[in-house]
């Protein structure tokens, strides 16, 4: 674990979830014949109504276990993407969210220890470990992220890793 103190620490708004979050509270069946513009306008709506209108770029969701359960529907993780979460933080995913977030470029970290977060609360993602460290010091530890998934979602997703694969910057 890094116990060393960032210098330039990159601090993250929390929005606090609980558990089961599905894919219809991420990416609404109601809009799903609309674009993503449209499907952000809504996400997360029903459980935390002001969400899209003030989610910031590099916001993080703090969430409970199953995070993203339900259907296979890409929006759910795309939507985040589009409106700038910069992390999801959960004990646990559905399965295809999982995958979908890392192919649409959204990091999404495992973590037991998230009940001391609150709404909110700034907290930043400390390298190289992903370990998170709050504005009062206290570390929370991660699981490893695959090395192949984390530089998958820094590329931007499976297209921009397999474009920068196929033609790497000179």
């Amino acid at each position: 674990m890094n116990t060393s103190k960032p210098e330039h620490a990159l601090w993250h708004k929390v929005w606090r979830l609980g558990d089961d979050v599905d894919t219809d509270a991420l990416a609404p069946g109601a809009y799903m014949q609309h674009g993503i513009e449209v499907i952000g306008k809504h996400c997360l709506e029903h459980l935390l109504p002001r969400f899209a209108q003030d989610v910031r770029p590099g916001d993080v969701i703090v969430a409970g276990c199953n995070f993203g359960i339900g259907s296979s529907r890409e929006q759910a993780a795309a939507v985040l993407v589009h409106l700038g979460v910069a992390a999801v933080i959960a004990p646990s995913y559905g399965g295809l969210f999982f995958r979908n977030a890392f192919n649409l470029g959204l990091v999404l970290l495992t973590c037991g220890q998230l009940d001391s977060l609150e709404d909110e609360e700034q907290l930043c993602v400390v390298e190289p470990d992903l370990s998170l460290r709050t504005r009062s010091g206290a570390e929370l530890p991660c699981d490893p992220v695959p090395g192949f998934l984390l530089q998958m979602a820094r590329a931007g997703g499976l297209l921009a890793s397999l474009k920068l694969r196929l033609h790497p910057p000179n």
